[in-house]
C-alpha cells in the first residue's frame, strides 16, 4: 500500500531549536510507520507544496511552534484551513505560504495537524537546547499515535477498516 499520510519535518537547523522538525523527522526516519511517509523539508517550502499535492489524504507536520508556553512542550494543533490571499513566495516556509503556494499550482493540500514543540530559543547556532532535545524524544512516539490517528480518520471516511477489523463471511 502506498504512504496516504505525509510526515514532514520542517525547520531552519541554523536557528536553534526552529531545528526541531527537522531533528524528529531524522529520528523517525529509520522506522516503518504504517502508511506513511517521513521526510525532512527544512525550509523546502515550494518542494514541501509539490508533496503536499502527491495525493496524500492527510499530512502531519513537524516544526517548532512558539505558544508562549515552558519550551519543550509539544502541542497537537489542527489549524483551519488558509486562504490569506497573498502571494506565494518560494522563499518562505511558513503554513500560510506552503498553502498559497499549493493553491498556485493547481491543487488543494490535505488536512494538515500540526506535532509542535515550544522552543526555548531560536537564535543563530545550530543545535538544540537541552530542553528541546528531551522534548525531541517525547515527540518520536507523539507522532507514531497522531500518525495512527489520522490514517484511521481517513481510512474511516474512505470506508476502508484497519486490517485488524477487516472481517469476511464465510
Amino acid at each position: 500500500m502506498t504512504a496516504r499520510v505525509l510526515v514532514a519535518g520542517v525547520g531552519n537547523i541554523f536557528f536553534g531549536d526552529d531545528g526541531f522538525g527537522p531533528a524528529v523527522a531524522q529520528r523517525l526516519a529509520g522506522e516503518t510507520i504504517p502508511d506513511a511517509r517521513v521526510a525532512d523539508f527544512g525550509i523546502r517550502g515550494m518542494h514541501l507544496a509539490y508533496e503536499l499535492l502527491s495525493g496524500y489524504t492527510a499530512a502531519v507536520l513537524i516544526d517548532a511552534v512558539p505558544r508562549g508556553g515552558e519550551p519543550g512542550t509539544l502541542y497537537v494543533v489542527e489549524p483551519e484551513p488558509v486562504h490569506s490571499g497573498l502571494a506565494p513566495d518560494a522563499h518562505r516556509m511558513d503554513l500560510e505560504n506552503v498553502f498559497a503556494c499549493a493553491r498556485m499550482l493547481g491543487g488543494e493540500p490535505p488536512p494538515v495537524t500540526i506535532v509542535g514543540c515550544e522552543p526555548a530559543t531560536v537564535d543563530d547556532g545550530i543545535g538544540l537546547s537541552e530542553t528541546v532535545e528531551r522534548a525531541v524524544e517525547a515527540a518520536v512516539p507523539l507522532v507514531r499515535r497522531v500518525v495512527a490517528a489520522v490514517a484511521a480518520a481517513t481510512n474511516a471516511t474512505a470506508g476502508i477498516q484497519p486490517k485488524e477489523m477487516q472481517w469476511s463471511k464465510v
